[in-house]
């Protein structure tokens, strides 16, 4: 965990990647923002009713903790908090999930420093990159996509419970489990 104090755009980086935030810290001192990182939940918690940021960047995976469940605890804390949420493992579902949490953007992973400034800085919150990833593309979808993103919406609504998860979608918890460790499909999203 690291802070600065100096003035500027304070953002609180929260990934349980070290290396990334410590990368991602550096990029954005570059461009203006003074960050904080925190690795985890409790950590990201303490920082934000210590330092009031006015920025967050979220990793949807905490190691054990789920970054949509961190969203509305805090916006509790900091209510004008303008989060951005990123993740590896993009889908439609959870980027509806993580705007009705309170997110602001959300941006797959790997992102660079601009795309970061852009989605925090960017005044259109209605028009932002989820808004316009969201739109229904020219040809549907691949079935696999469609399989991945139905796996990650039963994931929000099981809360990251696999075996519930599992049990919902009619498949054994190795099965999903499997399906979970293959890279997100790619393709018209």
């Amino acid at each position: 965990m690291s802070s600065e104090t100096s003035s500027g755009r304070r953002v609180l980086l929260i990934d349980d990647d070290e290396v990334f935030v410590r990368v991602l810290a550096r990029a954005l001192g570059a461009r203006g923002f003074v960050a904080s990182t925190a690795l985890d939940a409790a950590q990201a918690l303490a920082l934000c009713r210590s330092e009031r940021p006015q920025f967050a960047v979220l990793d949807l995976k905490l190691g054990a903790d789920n970054g949509l469940k961190l969203i509305p605890e805090l916006k509790a804390i900091a209510p004008e908090l303008r989060i951005l949420l990123l993740t590896g493992y993009a889908s439609i579902a959870t980027a509806v999930e993580a705007i009705k949490r309170g997110a602001h953007d959300y941006l797959a992973k790997p992102v660079d420093a601009d795309a970061v400034v852009h989605a925090l800085t960017s005044a259109q919150t209605e028009n932002s990159s989820l808004h316009q990833t969201a739109l229904l593309p020219d040809t549907p979808p691949p079935l696999k996509r469609l399989e991945w993103e139905h796996i990650q919406r039963m994931l929000v609504e099981c809360e990251g419970n696999i075996s519930e998860a599992a049990r919902r979608l009619g498949l054994h918890r190795r099965t999903l489990q499997r399906k979970l460790a293959k890279h997100p499909v790619r393709g018209n999203v």
